[in-house]
């Protein structure tokens, strides 16, 4: 076992000495000595449209792939300062442009064009240096005079196994890795001025070899062949990282060196500069996390679409507030149902179900029975409520891949027992309507259909709205 604690973050060793993140992981890198980081952003880039040649994405993935971004930028960069040892692979550019969350429109009514603002965006965000890398593929390297020292035995080990597919043009890069013609930058190293972490910049390897798998029935494991070279990875690494702290071992500042005595004219503006700039972070940071609260309130009505349990209840009990009920959870004594709700219309019981892969059954019919007569039996209540069933059946499949959401033996016990079935998906379109443009008719439309229905109900459509116009993209500068 290795005494150090090895993380890695988009690409994965078949050793029990590391332990695997993914890209889009929120995890703090503090609780690791080494870190192997490789910044590949597949899950967000193919997804979207196409604009000049690249992949657009939506806003909602625009936001959270710079939110990845910027949370290993932050991290990486910590961890630096706080002693760690970071290596990053550097595997191909993946360029995608990002929504900017600007809008500009012209015309008015049915002829109104919306553009929206994009912005170019890549893989490399993710890493907190100035690197300008260019596109450029090869395997013909040599180690630069700053990094032959300390990358010696790395590179005897790997050489052969690594290919850069970039160069790097910034010319701030402390290069380490160089192309044997021409001494392009293809790996760098960065050095904390205030501990002795480091992050080194390495030309890729494949991780992932075809020789790396077996397959197992269903499943894939590891060969030995992967085996031995995680060993041989885990083994170079941990002596690089234990040369790296040699040769970048920096004495922290004694507390009697700070005192004002020794202070610096330059270095009094610049704190206040920095005690300001970290207060503008701070109101940055506070204003995201609220938007972000809200974006999550604003969204929850798609869990009408796939969710179960407590969760469905909830959106459920919202949805129908939307369409003017009064709706809330009922527990009082033994009695306990999922939503009881009410309008001028009638009344109502409803219970509700999701299936990850089936239809809903009769069970959740039963138990909706029953607590109709319960409902009925307290001293408040003079006639029965109106019983519903809400069903997500299939509820991880796309829907227009799913069968029948309810069993046969549930539409027949259905008609037999006046219950209404209503198919969550088919809130949905009610809801996004009535959320864009509040309207009290169609909102009791709705009431009114499944007051009367038995069986599935059949919502009515939404009132036909002036067309939304196709979103055009422009390139912000």
């Amino acid at each position: 076992m290795s005494a150090r604690r090895i993380l890695t973050i988009g690409l994965e060793l078949a050793s029990s000495d590391t332990q695997y993140a993914s890209f889009q992981s929120k995890m703090s890198l503090l609780d690791w000595d080494i870190i192997l980081f490789k910044p590949q952003i597949l899950e967000f880039s193919g997804y979207g449209d196409f604009y000049q040649g690249k992949r657009s994405l939506s806003d909602s993935l625009s936001f959270q792939l710079k939110e990845c971004c910027e949370h290993w930028r932050r991290e990486i960069k910590q961890a630096v300062e706080t002693g760690k040892t970071v290596i990053i692979y550097l595997p191909s550019l993946d360029e995608v442009f990002v929504d900017t969350g600007q809008r500009s429109y012209s015309g008015t009514g049915r002829n109104q064009r919306t553009t929206r603002h994009v912005a170019e965006y890549n893989n490399y965000q993710a890493i907190p240096a100035e690197l300008s890398p260019v596109t450029a593929t090869g395997s013909s390297m040599k180690l630069s005079a700053k990094g032959s020292e300390v990358l010696a035995p790395y590179w005897a080990e790997f050489e052969s196994s690594s290919k850069y597919s970039v160069v790097l043009t910034s010319p701030k890069v402390p290069a380490c890795v160089v192309t044997r013609t021409g001494d392009k930058a293809v790996g760098a190293i960065y050095r904390s001025k205030a501990s002795a972490g480091s992050m080194l910049l390495l030309p890729d390897i494949e991780f992932y070899a075809e020789s790396f798998f077996k397959t197992k029935g269903d499943k894939q494991t590891w060969t030995p062949a992967a085996i031995q070279f995680a060993g041989r990875m885990v083994s170079t690494l941990v002596s690089l990282d234990k040369a790296l702290r040699v040769t970048g071992e920096v004495t922290p500042e004694p507390a009697w060196a700070s005192v004002p005595l020794f202070s610096l004219s330059t270095e009094t503006a610049l704190r206040i500069q920095l005690l300001q700039v970290e207060r503008d972070v701070e109101e940055a940071q506070k204003r995201k996390e609220q938007i972000a609260e809200e974006l999550s309130s604003a969204s929850a009505f798609r869990g009408l679409l796939y969710e179960k349990g407590k969760p469905l209840e909830a959106v459920i009990i919202e949805s129908l507030r939307l369409l003017g009920f009064t709706a809330a959870s009922f527990k009082e004594s033994d009695s306990e149902f999922d939503v009881v709700f009410e309008s001028a219309e009638g009344r109502l019981i409803g219970e509700a179900e999701g299936k990850d892969t089936k239809a809903v059954n009769i069970d959740k019919l039963r138990q909706l029975s029953m607590n109709i007569h319960e409902d009925l039996q307290r001293e408040s209540v003079t006639a029965p409520a109106k019983p519903v069933l809400f069903g997500n059946g299939f509820r991880l499949q796309p829907l227009n891949e799913r069968a029948d959401p309810f069993t046969d033996k549930c539409h027949s016990a259905a008609a037999t027992s006046s219950t209404a079935l209503i198919f969550t998906p088919d809130l949905f379109a009610p809801v996004q309507y009535l959320i864009k443009a509040p309207d009290a008719e169609y909102a009791r439309a709705c009431r009114v259909a499944i007051l009367e229905s038995t069986d599935r109900v059949s919502l009515p459509a939404p009132p036909a709205t002036e067309p939304q116009q196709d979103e055009t993209e422009v390139q912000t500068t």
